[in-house]
Protein backbone atom coordinates (compact mmCIF):
# COMPACT_ATOMS: atom_id res chain seq x y z
CA UNK A 1 0.00 0.00 0.00
CA UNK A 2 1.28 3.64 -0.96
CA UNK A 3 2.18 5.82 2.04
CA UNK A 4 2.17 9.12 1.70
CA UNK A 5 3.06 12.30 3.96
CA UNK A 6 1.66 15.33 3.44
CA UNK A 7 3.20 18.79 5.14
CA UNK A 8 1.09 21.51 6.23
CA UNK A 9 2.13 25.12 8.00
CA UNK A 10 -0.78 25.58 10.02
CA UNK A 11 -3.74 22.74 11.34
CA UNK A 12 -6.57 24.73 9.08
CA UNK A 13 -4.29 23.58 6.48
CA UNK A 14 -4.25 20.07 7.97
CA UNK A 15 -7.90 20.16 8.51
CA UNK A 16 -8.38 21.23 5.70
CA UNK A 17 -6.38 18.05 3.52
CA UNK A 18 -8.60 15.61 6.25
CA UNK A 19 -11.64 16.74 5.07
CA UNK A 20 -11.18 15.36 1.85
CA UNK A 21 -10.26 12.18 3.56
CA UNK A 22 -12.62 9.05 4.35
CA UNK A 23 -13.82 8.42 7.74
CA UNK A 24 -11.97 10.03 11.14
CA UNK A 25 -8.55 10.05 11.09
CA UNK A 26 -6.73 8.24 14.20
CA UNK A 27 -4.12 10.70 16.30
CA UNK A 28 -0.75 9.22 16.95
CA UNK A 29 2.50 10.76 17.42
CA UNK A 30 5.72 10.08 15.40
CA UNK A 31 8.95 11.81 15.68
CA UNK A 32 7.98 13.73 18.80
CA UNK A 33 4.70 15.30 16.26
CA UNK A 34 1.06 15.24 16.46
CA UNK A 35 0.44 13.33 13.55
CA UNK A 36 -3.18 12.47 12.18
CA UNK A 37 -3.59 9.29 9.96
CA UNK A 38 -6.21 8.42 7.64
CA UNK A 39 -6.99 5.53 5.13
CA UNK A 40 -7.80 7.25 1.20
CA UNK A 41 -8.61 4.90 -1.75
CA UNK A 42 -5.25 5.73 -2.54
CA UNK A 43 -3.12 4.78 0.37
CA UNK A 44 -2.33 5.20 3.98
CA UNK A 45 -1.93 9.04 4.51
CA UNK A 46 -0.10 11.08 7.07
CA UNK A 47 -1.26 14.28 7.72
CA UNK A 48 0.91 17.08 10.05
CA UNK A 49 0.92 20.80 11.08
CA UNK A 50 4.91 21.17 10.95
CA UNK A 51 4.75 24.70 11.32
CA UNK A 52 5.04 28.36 9.09
CA UNK A 53 8.90 28.70 7.15
CA UNK A 54 11.22 26.82 5.74
CA UNK A 55 12.97 26.20 8.66
CA UNK A 56 10.20 24.50 10.69
CA UNK A 57 8.95 22.39 7.68
CA UNK A 58 12.19 20.81 7.09
CA UNK A 59 12.80 19.90 10.60
CA UNK A 60 9.09 18.60 10.38
CA UNK A 61 9.51 16.85 7.70
CA UNK A 62 12.54 15.32 7.83
CA UNK A 63 12.07 13.92 11.19
CA UNK A 64 9.00 12.22 9.97
CA UNK A 65 10.92 11.00 6.79
CA UNK A 66 13.40 9.65 8.88
CA UNK A 67 11.09 7.53 11.30
CA UNK A 68 9.08 6.12 9.00
CA UNK A 69 8.99 4.59 5.24
CA UNK A 70 6.90 6.95 3.16
CA UNK A 71 6.52 6.02 -0.92
CA UNK A 72 5.59 10.39 -1.36
CA UNK A 73 5.51 13.40 0.58
CA UNK A 74 4.03 16.47 -0.59
CA UNK A 75 3.71 20.04 0.60
CA UNK A 76 0.18 21.26 0.88
CA UNK A 77 -1.47 24.27 1.73
CA UNK A 78 -2.20 28.02 0.83
CA UNK A 79 0.01 30.52 -1.05
CA UNK A 80 -0.47 33.57 -3.16
CA UNK A 81 -0.42 32.97 -6.66
CA UNK A 82 0.78 35.00 -9.89
CA UNK A 83 -1.47 34.86 -12.86
CA UNK A 84 -2.49 32.24 -14.52
CA UNK A 85 -2.95 31.46 -11.04
CA UNK A 86 -6.37 32.70 -9.76
CA UNK A 87 -7.86 33.32 -6.24
CA UNK A 88 -9.70 30.02 -5.22
CA UNK A 89 -7.62 28.02 -8.02
CA UNK A 90 -5.07 25.31 -7.50
CA UNK A 91 -1.13 25.64 -8.05
CA UNK A 92 0.80 22.13 -8.95
CA UNK A 93 4.88 23.06 -8.42
CA UNK A 94 6.99 21.72 -11.52
CA UNK A 95 9.99 23.33 -9.84
CA UNK A 96 10.60 24.96 -6.41
CA UNK A 97 12.63 27.70 -5.28
CA UNK A 98 14.05 29.65 -2.35
CA UNK A 99 12.89 33.27 -3.89
CA UNK A 100 14.73 34.88 -1.32
CA UNK A 101 17.98 33.36 0.23
CA UNK A 102 21.12 34.77 -1.08
CA UNK A 103 22.31 38.87 -0.54
CA UNK A 104 21.22 41.57 -0.88
CA UNK A 105 23.99 44.05 -3.11
CA UNK A 106 24.49 47.55 -2.52
CA UNK A 107 22.82 48.54 -5.49
CA UNK A 108 19.44 47.26 -4.13
CA UNK A 109 19.68 44.57 -6.58
CA UNK A 110 19.90 40.74 -5.13
CA UNK A 111 22.12 37.40 -5.70
CA UNK A 112 20.62 33.84 -5.04
CA UNK A 113 22.78 31.99 -2.81
CA UNK A 114 23.31 29.66 -6.25
CA UNK A 115 24.81 32.79 -7.74
CA UNK A 116 26.83 33.08 -5.02
CA UNK A 117 28.63 29.35 -5.31
CA UNK A 118 26.83 28.49 -1.84
CA UNK A 119 24.64 25.97 -2.52
CA UNK A 120 21.07 25.32 -4.66
CA UNK A 121 17.67 27.63 -4.43
CA UNK A 122 16.00 25.45 -7.34
CA UNK A 123 14.60 21.75 -7.41
CA UNK A 124 12.45 20.11 -9.21
CA UNK A 125 9.39 18.63 -7.86
CA UNK A 126 9.15 14.96 -9.17
CA UNK A 127 8.28 14.82 -13.02
CA UNK A 128 5.81 11.88 -12.74
CA UNK A 129 4.08 12.78 -9.53
CA UNK A 130 3.72 17.26 -10.89
CA UNK A 131 1.91 15.55 -13.59
CA UNK A 132 -0.29 12.97 -11.66
CA UNK A 133 -0.73 16.29 -9.51
CA UNK A 134 -1.62 18.78 -12.47
CA UNK A 135 -3.71 16.27 -14.05
CA UNK A 136 -5.95 14.94 -10.99
CA UNK A 137 -6.72 18.27 -9.68
CA UNK A 138 -6.64 20.93 -12.35
CA UNK A 139 -4.04 22.89 -11.24
CA UNK A 140 -1.56 25.26 -12.74
CA UNK A 141 1.54 23.87 -13.06
CA UNK A 142 4.70 26.39 -12.62
CA UNK A 143 7.57 27.10 -10.41
CA UNK A 144 6.15 27.82 -6.41
CA UNK A 145 8.43 29.80 -4.82
CA UNK A 146 9.52 29.47 -0.88
CA UNK A 147 10.06 32.62 0.82
CA UNK A 148 11.08 33.53 4.99
CA UNK A 149 8.65 37.27 4.27
CA UNK A 150 5.66 36.74 2.29
CA UNK A 151 5.47 39.36 -0.19
CA UNK A 152 3.51 42.99 0.58
CA UNK A 153 4.56 45.13 -2.16
CA UNK A 154 3.35 45.35 -5.98
CA UNK A 155 7.69 46.26 -6.22
CA UNK A 156 8.94 43.00 -4.90
CA UNK A 157 5.91 41.04 -6.37
CA UNK A 158 7.23 42.30 -10.19
CA UNK A 159 10.66 41.52 -8.90
CA UNK A 160 9.72 38.05 -8.90
CA UNK A 161 7.76 37.85 -11.71
CA UNK A 162 11.11 39.35 -13.62
CA UNK A 163 13.13 36.99 -11.45
CA UNK A 164 10.97 33.90 -11.72
CA UNK A 165 8.92 34.26 -14.71
CA UNK A 166 7.51 30.47 -14.18
CA UNK A 167 6.20 31.15 -11.00
CA UNK A 168 2.32 30.65 -10.51
CA UNK A 169 2.63 30.61 -6.35
CA UNK A 170 4.75 32.07 -3.29
CA UNK A 171 4.37 30.11 0.01
CA UNK A 172 6.42 29.72 2.42
CA UNK A 173 7.59 26.11 3.30
CA UNK A 174 8.36 24.12 -0.61
CA UNK A 175 11.59 23.96 -0.88
CA UNK A 176 12.28 23.16 2.57
CA UNK A 177 10.11 19.72 2.02
CA UNK A 178 11.81 19.26 -0.95
CA UNK A 179 15.27 19.41 0.32
CA UNK A 180 14.65 17.00 3.84
CA UNK A 181 12.49 14.72 0.58
CA UNK A 182 15.62 14.35 -1.24
CA UNK A 183 17.90 13.40 1.71
CA UNK A 184 15.36 10.69 2.57
CA UNK A 185 15.02 9.84 -1.59
CA UNK A 186 11.13 10.04 -1.13
CA UNK A 187 9.55 11.66 -4.11
CA UNK A 188 8.09 15.17 -3.58
CA UNK A 189 5.41 16.96 -4.96
CA UNK A 190 3.37 20.46 -3.94
CA UNK A 191 -0.25 21.52 -4.07
CA UNK A 192 -1.34 24.58 -3.16
CA UNK A 193 -4.66 26.49 -2.99
CA UNK A 194 -4.46 30.44 -3.85
CA UNK A 195 -5.89 32.52 -1.17
CA UNK A 196 -4.89 35.68 -2.83
CA UNK A 197 -2.89 37.62 -5.52
CA UNK A 198 1.08 38.23 -4.98
CA UNK A 199 1.49 41.65 -4.40
CA UNK A 200 0.30 44.45 -1.55
CA UNK A 201 -0.73 43.00 1.46
CA UNK A 202 -4.21 43.27 1.64
CA UNK A 203 -5.92 40.85 4.63
CA UNK A 204 -9.70 42.17 3.38
CA UNK A 205 -9.32 40.24 -0.20
CA UNK A 206 -8.03 37.34 0.86
CA UNK A 207 -9.99 33.93 0.03
CA UNK A 208 -9.33 31.97 2.90
CA UNK A 209 -12.26 29.92 2.61
CA UNK A 210 -12.41 29.73 -0.44
CA UNK A 211 -9.43 28.70 -0.85
CA UNK A 212 -9.49 25.59 2.25
CA UNK A 213 -12.37 24.43 -0.12
CA UNK A 214 -10.67 24.27 -2.84
CA UNK A 215 -7.32 22.47 -1.31
CA UNK A 216 -9.73 20.02 0.17
CA UNK A 217 -11.42 19.33 -3.35
CA UNK A 218 -8.06 18.86 -4.73
CA UNK A 219 -6.90 16.57 -2.15
CA UNK A 220 -10.28 14.41 -2.90
CA UNK A 221 -9.03 14.47 -6.41
CA UNK A 222 -6.00 13.23 -5.94
CA UNK A 223 -6.34 10.44 -3.10
CA UNK A 224 -10.02 9.53 -4.20
CA UNK A 225 -8.45 5.92 -6.65
CA UNK A 226 -5.26 3.99 -6.43
CA UNK A 227 -2.28 5.96 -7.76
CA UNK A 228 -0.59 3.70 -9.86
CA UNK A 229 3.36 2.76 -10.05
CA UNK A 230 3.71 4.10 -13.26
CA UNK A 231 1.69 7.74 -12.48
CA UNK A 232 4.15 8.42 -9.36
CA UNK A 233 7.31 6.34 -10.41
CA UNK A 234 8.02 4.56 -7.39
CA UNK A 235 10.12 5.29 -4.46
CA UNK A 236 14.17 6.93 -5.21
CA UNK A 237 16.61 4.70 -3.25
Amino acid sequence: MTRLLIVTAVAAERDAVLGALPGRPADGTLAGQPVLRAASPAGLVDVVAGGVGPVAAALSAAALLAAARYDLVLAAGLAGGFPPAEVGGLVVADRVTFADLGAELADGGFAALSELGLGEVSLAADPALARLLAGRTGGVAGTVLTVSTVTGSRARAERFRQAHPDAVAEAMEGAAVAVAARQAGVRFGELRAVSNPVGPRDRASWRLTEALAALTGGVGRLLGTPLGSGETGGRTE
